[in-house]
């Protein structure tokens, strides 16, 4: 299987799996809530769960992967989905709604961008930048494809209709397709093929590997938090700026190409420098934007999405590029898990939170995520690299994927 066509395969199969999990809620909490009778915070706080399973989980999926090469723990990331799914359409109350979102935690913890990264690290070693690149290329759409197919579906069959309709579309699409991923090599033949692969020596090591771990995880962790929250409350924060409904929508909208034109952009003319300048660079996109909003207001909403889209689409390349360049591929997934623990649980609060701040503030509550990506800015800004940032590496990837 040519790489291309791994990538291709993995970012239809992360589309899917976005847009059945992640970009769920959006549409269908309101008619899960109003048909339990419960309100849709309870739904939220399910989701919520969901997140802190999937944190939980992370690093051991992340092992397995290391391990037994990706294929394996996607095609079961696909059947857990489906189950999750499933008994979603099928729950009659509260806590059948948490146990299906908790299981849908555990597709999520295993399924997920963390997943797919490992696993082209795992088949590609050093050379998988720009294989990662690809996958959030397809990915980039997958709330653009998630929101419109989830209200269609709710809107001809209902809610449960909806959850099993996406349930059968991991088994009929996603599975097959990750099914198709290249098989590892076993015992000590995985072991020739691994030490095959082009490698290079991690750019840090001792104190300062450690030190750089602990503020990636925290810019991780403020990309997450600010990306979940925009995603949760984007409209409302454009409607806050005095923005009509419906243009609010439409600028919102402009999230989806907007990361996709970003990831274009880090694919060609980015990709010549380390991943650490492009990071610090889309870190500034959603502070410059919030900044807009406060200089002008209502006029700049639709600047204010598209920066907003673009440094997401980037930082999101970041997190599976960063860590690969850095320390090296050996260990990627575990360590990828780890990493990814603090963003998942404070994920899990950033729609509440920033609620709360919107409810009170109103478009001021920009500020809030302003400031913290400032400072995931300044902890880039902390990370040293011995060879510098204006030419790429010998551990950066050459060719399309």
């Amino acid at each position: 299987m040519s790489r291309f066509a791994t990538v291709a395969a993995l970012g239809t199969a992360q589309t899917l799996a976005w847009a059945s999990s992640y970009y769920l809620p959006a549409m269908l909490a309101v008619p899960m809530a109003r048909d339990l009778g419960i309100a849709p915070s309870t739904v939220f706080a399910a989701f919520s769960v969901a997140l802190i399973v999937s944190a939980a989980l992370g690093p051991y999926a992340g092992r397995a992967i290391d391990r037994f090469g990706g294929r394996p723990v996607l095609i079961a990331s696909n059947l857990v989905f489906a189950a999750g799914l499933a008994a979603l359409g099928w729950a009659n109350g509260t806590p059948a709604l948490f146990l299906a979102w908790a299981l849908i935690g555990v597709a999520m913890g295993s399924g997920l961008y963390e997943a797919a990264f490992a696993t082209v690290v795992r088949l590609h070693g050093q050379q998988a930048r720009s294989a990662i690149t690809g996958i959030t290329l397809f990915a980039g759409f997958a709330s653009t494809v998630g929101w419109p197919v989830s209200a269609a579906l709710e809107s001809h069959f209902g809610w449960r209709g909806a959850c099993m309709a996406w349930a059968g579309l991991h088994l009929l699409i996603g599975l097959p397709l990750n099914a198709c991923l290249p098989r590892l090599p076993h015992a000590g033949a995985a072991d020739a093929a691994a030490s095959a692969q082009p490698e290079t020596a991690p750019l840090l090591a001792g104190a300062d590997a450690r030190r750089a771990a602990w503020l990636m995880a925290y810019v991780f962790a403020v990309t997450w938090f600010i990306s979940t929250a925009m995603a949760a409350h984007l409209p409302r924060v454009l409607q806050a700026t005095g923005v009509g409904f419906a243009l609010a929508v439409s600028f919102a909208a402009l999230v989806g190409p907007a990361q996709v034109a970003g990831r274009v952009l880090e694919f060609t003319v980015l990709q010549r420098f380390h991943p650490l300048l492009s990071a610090r660079l889309a870190a500034m996109a959603h502070p410059l934007g919030a900044v807009a909003i406060g200089l002008v207001g209502a006029p700049a909403a639709a600047a204010f999405a598209v920066l907003h889209g673009a440094g997401n689409g980037i930082l999101t390349i970041a997190i599976g590029t960063l860590p690969l360049l850095l320390f090296g591929s050996q260990g990627y997934g575990r360590r990828q898990g780890l990493l990814m623990v603090p963003a998942r649980l404070v994920q899990a609060g950033a729609p509440f939170l920033f609620g709360l701040g919107l409810d009170r503030w109103g478009v001021q509550s920009l500020w809030i995520s302003a400031l913290l990506g400032v400072t995931a800015l300044g902890a880039l800004m902390c990370i040293a690299v011995p060879n510098g940032l204006a030419k790429r590496t010998t551990a950066q990837p050459t060719g399309t994927p």
